[in-house]
């Protein structure tokens, strides 16, 4: 097929979301497919455009005039599609379109156009639902949250299906192609972790750290094991919690906060954004990984995360809340309850000291989440 992948968006290196659109594209492309790529962008002088293929197609200017157009036309795309096939472009089969939570009359005109070129529209929506995924926000995406409110069910009709890695038959009265969140084996190395080779414990969180997450959950139960520590036996090790991505001041205050009231500053470490062999290292000295524990507090119940995949992917065993079917049954993990209560940490140490499985063994359970197979599921469905 030739796929044109649409982006309202731009690309962040240290962006989780972003590798995950290039992976994506490298999935299709590996599967045999033809991609082209569309996505916002702001250039050095502040001018913000729009690029086909790395090529500039639209520049809609400056501050928040150029913010707004760049929001609300998507006619440049329109153009350019209508210029490559008068050129004798191969035609494009499908449009992959990744939700902004912008759902619009100017949406709904884009994907509508499209179709008229007899091209087939489906939209990944990453997370549903994704109402409560904002706490208090500020005006300008508050807006934008009613705006699509108002018409997210108008353009899903327009839709030919939604792609989601929930459990839904449907979402927003349209059909659903369920996948999986995947995973790029050649970018993630195994873990090279071995079992007791340190006297204490590391946990590690790789997130950009929102409610969702639940990470103070895990703080307080640090706090707790600490706190009750005198009743434990005395092979029970000195616990870290290592803690890797951007926090915002208001979180990051609340977790101080509960980490000074238990004084366990000494085994919580904020190592802010890491990339590269310096985040490699953190995973290859981590015992155990903590993914989302606060699910239920943005009102999911199914998903099917990103970090679990890397963890699994790194040979890491690791501990969840919400249900990932991926995983209920694997016997490297452990799962929290959905709720508020503090993380077990003398829970997780017992879990761990009975598991028995190399980081190759863990690997080995998800290859076939590998992001070729996944896309393909997309484009089988749209076949059929």
């Amino acid at each position: 097929m030739h796929i044109l992948y649409i982006l309202f968006h731009g690309f962040d290196s240290a962006s989780g979301i972003s590798k995950k659109v290039i992976a994506q594209v490298n999935g299709l492309k590996e599967a045999g497919h033809n991609v082209s790529l569309c996505y916002y962008d702001v250039l050095e002088d502040g001018d913000k455009v729009r690029v086909y293929d790395k090529q500039i197609i639209s520049n809609y200017g400056k501050g928040n005039w150029g913010a707004l157009k760049s929001r609300f036309d998507f006619n440049p795309i329109i153009h350019h599609i209508n210029l490559l096939n008068k050129e004798g472009h191969f035609p494009i089969d499908l449009c992959y379109i990744r939700s902004f939570h912008n759902a619009s009359p100017s949406t709904i005109s884009l994907v509508k156009k499209l179709k008229k070129n007899h091209i087939k529209v489906v939209m990944e929506i990453p997370t549903y639902p994704y109402d409560k995924e904002y706490m208090n926000p500020p005006l300008k995406i508050s807006l934008g949250l009613k705006i699509d409110r108002l018409f997210r069910h108008r353009l899903a009709k327009n839709l030919d299906a939604i792609v989601t890695f929930s459990d839904c038959d449907t979402i927003f009265g349209q059909k659903t192609i369920k996948i999986s969140n995947g995973i790029s084996f050649y970018e993630i190395p195994l873990s090279t972790h071995v079992k007791g080779q340190n006297k204490r414990i590391n946990l590690l969180a790789v997130a950009e750290v929102h409610f969702w997450h639940g990470l103070d959950r895990a703080i307080v139960g640090l706090g707790l094991y600490y706190q009750n520590r005198v009743n434990l036996p005395d092979n029970y090790p000195d616990v870290f919690f290592n803690i890797v991505g951007p926090i915002n001041d208001e979180t990051k205050k609340d977790f101080e906060e509960i980490i000074a009231k238990y004084n366990i500053e000494k085994y919580v470490i904020f190592h802010g954004s890491l990339h590269g062999e310096q985040l490699d290292h953190l995973f290859d000295i981590t015992d155990i990984a903590v993914a989302s524990l606060g699910r239920h507090r943005s009102n999911i119940t199914k998903i099917k995360t990103l970090k679990n995949r890397e963890y699994a992917a790194r040979g890491i065993p690791f501990v969840y809340s919400e249900i990932d079917t991926d995983f209920e049954n694997q016997p490297y993990i452990i799962k929290a309850p959905a709720d508020e209560s503090p993380l077990d940490i003398y829970s997780l140490l017992n879990f761990y000291n009975h598991l028995d499985l190399t980081p190759e063994q863990i690997r080995s359970t998800v290859e076939g989440l590998d992001w070729k197979i996944q896309m393909q599921r997309v484009i089988n469905s749209i076949d059929k």
